[in-house]
């Protein structure tokens, strides 16, 4: 069974003397079981009268090792979601990180690992907070990083190897090939993926989709959809809106790829299970993937409020640049989702301003808000979506450092222009040059400056206008633009960020102007 019951603290309170009677029948009952000799039927029972005898007592039902026959009479039930229900009716346990902890092995023992995750997630969102349930969550990520750990590719020859150093690719077709067939068994656990050694059948042809499709519908896993326009193209990839079952109201995002393509699918997953729901909305959520012979299809959540690509072109054609204000807002944006994405072992590849959608709140903007991040500002800012090129760095050894070039023009970070490995430089130069296009509407161009004790610092060329802050701007693109290799970033992202949140804190009118400057960007871009 999940749970061990431990050896009563105190045989002469009178607690004990009630309870530890049942822990020996239980414990012996279990040891029946293991051994054979009874049935969990027979276990079944003996925690149910358990159960009944002291679910009313005040005295016992809190005591922690009646918790843990709660979790044991879980596992001896087919219908566990009922017995949690009725845990919560009459226990105070969702109070306590105990509750959590334990239910989360349960699920865990069961293979029910996203069940798992969201229990995790409850407990610390339910303020169940302390050391022991986020300890207790960590090892449980290591665990499930444990299981794909044995994917650590090996270094092929060529590209990888130089001057006797080992670096890899992530995103060469070899080392692809090495991830998705190693972790292929992970594929088959996760909710929402569906396999097929089949091509795509459908009556409506995938390849009679075009830009100008509308209301043609294609029917994939039983499910019907209506397509309403193409939302994006790339070099492998069509991205159209639709409706669910010609339903308005649920509209999607369906990304057809040929040929199939299953990585950004766990990729979304590795952000289900890593990333907890008060960070999750930042980064895009995947309903389904469809895998056939010649093709796969991800259905997304569907934004209709544009990219931050397109925020910035609506100052750009008409002469000007987007105002400081709102260049501090997005940055602030970007700093909190890298730190929170590279705190959790993994890499986007390709950030930039095209895959950065916009949110916004449904709720009126608070000026009191802004500074603690929440509501309605949390549910306001920036969502980063397409995984394609995502790194998981739970898959590579600890360490390792990467050679390969996005190919991205205006994205190449100094490590991929110079030929040096790189890690999360890739991402956070895509964040500098997203900040660079806001400022300037250009594309960034680097050089090297010596600095006053001789070494030399990259800088952008652009020069500042004075009525900006310019010290805050220099010191960003100073210390994101010179992390030297290996370096794990999140205390500099958060200092960097922190360093704009107090700009903004420390004057209520900027915080006004920034909240009228949304309200009017909102109104100008949003689509039906």
């Amino acid at each position: 069974m999940a749970v061990i019951l431990s050896a009563p603290a105190d045989p002469s309170s009178a607690v004990d003397a009630d309870l530890v009677p049942w822990l020996r029948s239980v414990s012996k009952a279990l040891a029946d079981v293991n051994s054979r000799s009874s049935s969990i039927a027979d276990l079944n029972r003996l925690l149910s009268d358990c159960i009944a005898t002291f679910k009313d007592d005040l005295r016992i039902r809190n005591d922690p090792r009646f918790l843990k026959l709660w979790i044991i009479y879980l596992d001896t039930c087919e219908d566990f979601k009922s017995v949690v229900k009725e845990m919560g009716d009459i226990m105070s346990w969702p109070s306590d990180p105990l509750f959590y902890e334990l239910y989360a092995l349960f699920l865990e023992a069961r293979g029910q690992l996203h069940e798992a995750v969201k229990v995790y997630q409850m407990g610390i969102a339910r303020h169940a907070r302390g050391a022991r349930l986020q300890k207790a969550q960590a090892a449980f990520l290591d665990r499930l990083s444990h299981v794909i750990a044995t994917a650590s590719p090996k270094a092929d020859n060529g590209d990888r190897i130089k001057l006797g150093e080992t670096y890899v690719n992530p995103w060469s077709n070899s080392t692809m090939k090495d991830l998705l067939e190693k972790i292929n068994s992970q594929f088959m656990k996760y909710h929402g993926y569906y396999s097929s050694p089949k091509a795509y059948s459908g009556k409506v042809a995938l390849s009679s989709l075009r830009n100008s499709s509308r209301n043609k519908v294609i029917e994939i896993g039983g499910k019907k959809y209506q397509i309403k326009g193409c939302a994006g193209q790339g070099g492998f990839a069509q991205v159209f809106k639709a409706h669910l079952d010609s339903n308005p109201d649920e509209v999607v995002a369906l990304k057809i790829q040929k040929p199939g393509f299953p990585w950004e699918f766990y990729m979304y997953r590795q952000l289900d299970l890593r990333i907890v729901d008060s960070h999750r909305h930042a980064f895009g959520f995947a309903h389904r993937m469809h895998v056939y012979s010649d093709c796969s299809i991800l259905i997304c959540d569907y934004l209709s409020h544009g990219t931050l690509q397109d925020a910035i072109n609506s100052y750009l054609v008409i002469g000007k640049t987007m105002e400081e204000v709102l260049c501090i807002y997005y940055t602030i944006e970007m700093l909190r989702m890298l730190e929170t994405l590279h705190a959790v072992g993994i890499i986007h590849g390709d950030f930039k301003a095209d895959n950065l959608l916009i949110r916004y709140a449904r709720d009126d903007l608070s000026i009191e808000g802004f500074e603690d991040h929440s509501c309605p500002w949390s549910a306001q800012g920036l969502c980063l979506v397409d995984w394609g090129r995502g790194i998981d760095l739970h898959l590579f050894p600890d360490n390792t450092e990467f050679k390969g070039d996005c190919r991205t023009s205006g994205f190449r970070c100094v490590e991929m222009q110079e030929d040096k490995p790189w890690r999360y430089q890739a991402d956070i130069y895509g964040l500098c040059v997203v900040v660079h296009m806001m400022l300037h509407g250009t594309y960034m161009e680097i050089e090297k400056r010596i600095s006053s004790d001789g070494s030399y610092l990259y800088q952008p060329k652009s020069t500042f206008k004075r009525y900006w802050n310019v010290e805050l701007w220099k010191i960003m693109f100073t210390k994101l633009l010179n992390i030297g290799p290996g370096k794990h970033d999140t205390t500099l992202l958060r200092s960097v960020r922190q360093s704009f949140e107090d700009h903004m804190s420390s004057n209520r009118q900027l915080i006004q102007k920034l909240k009228d400057l949304l309200v009017r960007q909102r109104s100008s871009l949003c689509k039906a």
